[in-house]
């Protein structure tokens, strides 16, 4: 929530400023590198509140054996991903050493920490959710639908 409520005030304050004439010259820079970090970090999130995009109807049509491997397929596509991410940014931050943002002296490793760290945090998310995932699967239970998920956020 504060990456999100900093994005707005950071946005706000480039608009306001570059409609007096007066441009920022971080701003754009800044503003979307929060936008990165919000982005990876708000979908680790929705990991692990199990609210990305499905299709549940789909694979809980399937006989059990058609469906754990869907699922278990799916699942291992996922967390192999995530994992090379992980990997793969944290080669970048070395790559990158002692370069700074153009605009403001921020090391780009800060900045693009968010991609490993990212990463991290949805793999611990489908490894959390991982157990339910499978046994609803055996058992032919849909997942909780986006309702639940929007009624358990409020």
């Amino acid at each position: 929530m504060f990456l999100v409520v900093a994005l707005t005030v950071v946005v706000l304050l480039g608009v306001s400023f570059r409609y007096t004439g007066n441009s920022l010259g971080w701003y754009d820079e800044v503003a979307a590198v929060m936008l990165a970090w919000v982005t990876y970090y708000g979908a680790a999130l929705a990991a692990l509140k199990r609210a990305h995009i499905s299709v549940p109807g789909f694979v809980y049509s399937r006989p059990r054996a058609v469906r754990m491997a869907m699922v278990v397929l799916g699942e291992a596509i996922i967390i192999t991903f995530f994992v090379l991410l992980a990997i793969y940014g944290v080669y970048i931050i070395g790559v990158l050493g002692s370069s700074t943002l153009v605009s403001v002296p921020i090391p780009i490793a800060v900045t693009q920490s968010t991609i490993p760290i990212g990463a991290a945090l949805y793999v611990i998310a489908e490894l959390l959710n991982l157990p339910d995932i499978l046994r609803e699967a055996w058992e032919g239970r849909k997942p909780p639908s986006e309702q639940d998920i929007v009624e358990e956020l409020q």
